[in-house]
């Protein structure tokens, strides 16, 4: 390909912070990214809960193009890359080839730099490919193998177990009693798909954990993405990894016990790994009932290449109905940085975002629900302890099913509105879970509780649905159905800096808790309410045509990245306008301004997953993309 090279929008990335070069990276190392392409079309929004379609007719309408695939190849050859694992469902293709070769391909300068006590590939700027491409091509990720996404789990520090014990902890088993988890049933005959990062579990933790509580294991398998692995390390203390995958697992298998869970391993933390992980698992057979994901990091750390991605991949197991449980993160209303900022990927739209309370309990009641928020400043200046993620997305718009609730502006100059979280559930450590790792009793908490818990009630209303769940969140912003199938939670804050409680707990929606903690039966009662009479989804045995515009052969959406070259020094992006054009186009797919909000701060179309499929307009320059 002879023509001339472009920057590939939202593809910005600055150095990593705290990165100390090393040197240039060995050029011959072999290595390979993964390109994101567009999709025939995109999906319209999905307007009623129950309805879904299957991953085949998905793939046959909304998948990639073999001819865009053939692009991508020819694109590989001249550069010397093999080209492997095309996927059309998930609109991505491999490109293996040494590091020398991939930073020709794309335009850019890999170094080598120590971080956080490892070595890892570093790049800045952005990613260029052939002018021909960039209708195409969506993203391109793996170059970069910084350290990206935290586990969101906290334990209690406590010396014994009967200190565990006095400090108001819960076997999961009671936590969903409390919650009202409907009876007669335990998730028999759905899966469970389960992403990890890192980490392990071992199978003597799991036979301690489930004698103790008196319930059969689980069936649970371990699947390698990208070569990662159900490791465990040698020494005597969990890693916080190892306590997340037990936490995870032993609090959806306490609570669905009858549901196969499938344990996804991916071999880093960086969101190019974690991404293939998500897909791979939406993408499984069987299909998952609900997928749940306890990792994420602030939302201004990913690229926008990245933050499209991923909505796109949750957009997919929406259009599949399989719900997918997010937790919104444990560091309150700032994420660990330095301005209001909410966690990623739970301020996706298509995630069911998971909040945290504390949950003190009278038998199998509720006695009181706060918002979790521990957090103080220490003398040096830190601040310690933890809280419930929450606020309001700076790059998501708001979503329409959020039209129901009063989401707070987003914080100043930034253009987004997706409020965060969606739902809560306890996540205090002082009022946590009791779990086996390493042969250890302790007590762990944090929002990575909640997505779980989530999971397995899913799990259980799969069972008693005999199909799909579907897209949740359309369902539960549903005034009628909010005000049933959730406790209120109305006192307290996740303000995290001290800003004189930013983000406080009210009656009905609020960006700490969402719309509190689940009535598990109230909630089954309004799915059993909302599925369509006589068929199965939208695609049913109804033979009802799924809305999209494939059947017509219209053409997708154009969208214009709006671009700006990047600054000389570092100052906060100034947001450039949204493209007229764009904006109508996207408001008319939609069905009203309201639900619209064009992400100007780094060029990146994040509204329920819509993004450019041919014709878009770029330059060489693009917004610099805040990292």
């Amino acid at each position: 390909m002879s023509d001339a090279r472009v920057i590939l929008p939202g593809s910005y990335r600055s150095s990593a912070p705290g990165a100390e070069r090393i040197g240039p990276a060995n050029a011959s190392e072999l290595a390979f990214v993964t390109v994101y392409v567009r999709g025939k079309e995109e999906p319209l929004p999905i307007s009623r809960p129950g309805h879904y379609i299957s991953n085949e007719e998905y793939t046959a309408t909304y998948g990639a193009s073999a001819n865009d695939f053939l692009a991508i190849r020819d694109f590989a050859k001249e550069f010397n890359l093999t080209p492997r694992n095309e996927n059309a469902s998930t609109r991505s293709i491999e490109l293996h080839g040494s590091l020398g070769d991939l930073s020709s391909a794309f335009g850019v300068t890999l170094d080598a730099v120590r971080l956080e006590g490892g070595e890892y590939r570093n790049r800045t700027g952005g990613i260029t490919i052939p002018e021909s491409l960039l209708p195409i091509v969506r993203a391109v990720l793996g170059l970069d193998t910084r350290p990206e996404a935290r586990p969101h789990s906290r334990r209690l520090e406590r010396s014994s177990i009967t200190e565990h014990a006095a400090s108001g902890s819960f076997s999961p088993v009671t936590v969903g009693q409390i919650y009202s988890f409907p009876s007669g049933l335990d998730g028999t005959g759905q899966t469970i798909a389960v992403i990890e990062l890192a980490g392990g579990f071992l199978q003597s933790d799991l036979v301690t954990f489930f004698q103790g509580i008196g319930i059969k294991m689980p069936s649970i398998t371990a699947v390698s993405v990208n070569g990662g692995k159900n490791a465990v390390s040698t020494g005597s203390t969990p890693t916080t990894a190892e306590e997340e995958v037990a936490l995870d697992i032993q609090i959806a298998g306490a609570l669905a016990p009858g549901a196969k869970q499938v344990v996804y391993f991916a071999p880093t933390t960086q969101y190019s790994d974690f991404l293939a992980a998500l897909n791979q698992a939406i993408t499984a057979a069987p299909q998952p009932v609900v997928v749940s994901v306890s990792w994420g990091g602030a939302e201004t750390g990913p690229t926008a290449q990245v933050r499209q991605q991923f909505e796109t991949a949750l957009q997919h197991a929406a259009q599949l109905g399989i719900p997918v449980c997010v937790a919104s993160g444990d560091n309150g209303s700032f994420d660990k940085t330095t301005a209001l900022c909410v966690d990623f990927p739970a301020s996706a739209p298509h995630a069911l975002g998971c909040g945290g309370t504390n949950l003190v309990a009278s038998g199998n009641g509720i006695s009181s629900e706060t918002v979790w928020n521990t957090m103080s400043i220490a003398a040096n200046g830190k601040f310690t302890g933890g809280g419930t993620g929450g606020g309001v997305s700076q790059f998501f718009p708001k979503p329409a099913y959020q039209s129901t609730v009063t989401v707070p502006a987003p914080p100043v100059g930034n253009t987004g509105g997706r409020g965060v979280p969606d739902v809560a559930g306890d996540a205090d450590p002082a009022t946590g879970y009791q779990i086996v790792v390493k042969g250890q009793q302790i007590v762990v908490g944090g929002t990575s509780a909640v997505a779980p818990l989530y999971a397995a009630l899913i799990a259980r209303c799969g069972q008693s649905l005999g199909k799909p769940v579907g897209f949740l969140n359309n369902l539960i912003y549903q005034t009628n159905v909010s005000s049933k199938a959730f406790h209120d939670v109305t006192k307290g804050n996740n303000d995290s800096q001290g800003k004189g409680g930013l983000y406080p707990a009210g009656p009905g929606w609020d960006p700490c808790t969402g719309f509190g903690s689940p009535n598990g039966t109230a909630l089954l009662n309004a799915l059993k309410a909302s599925m369509p009479a006589g068929g199965t989804g939208a695609t049913g045995s109804t033979g009802t045509k799924h809305p999209t515009t494939g059947s017509t052969g219209a053409k997708s959406t154009k969208f214009d990245f709006p671009v700006l070259p990047p600054p000389v020094a570092a100052p906060a992006p100034v947001p450039p306008p949204a493209p007229p054009a764009a904006a109508s186009a996207l408001t008319s797919i939609l069905g009203g301004s309201n639900s619209v909000a064009l992400v100007g701060v780094v060029g990146l179309a994040a509204i329920v997953g819509i993004v450019a499929t041919a014709g878009i307009v770029a330059t060489v320059a693009i917004a610099k993309e805040k990292e």
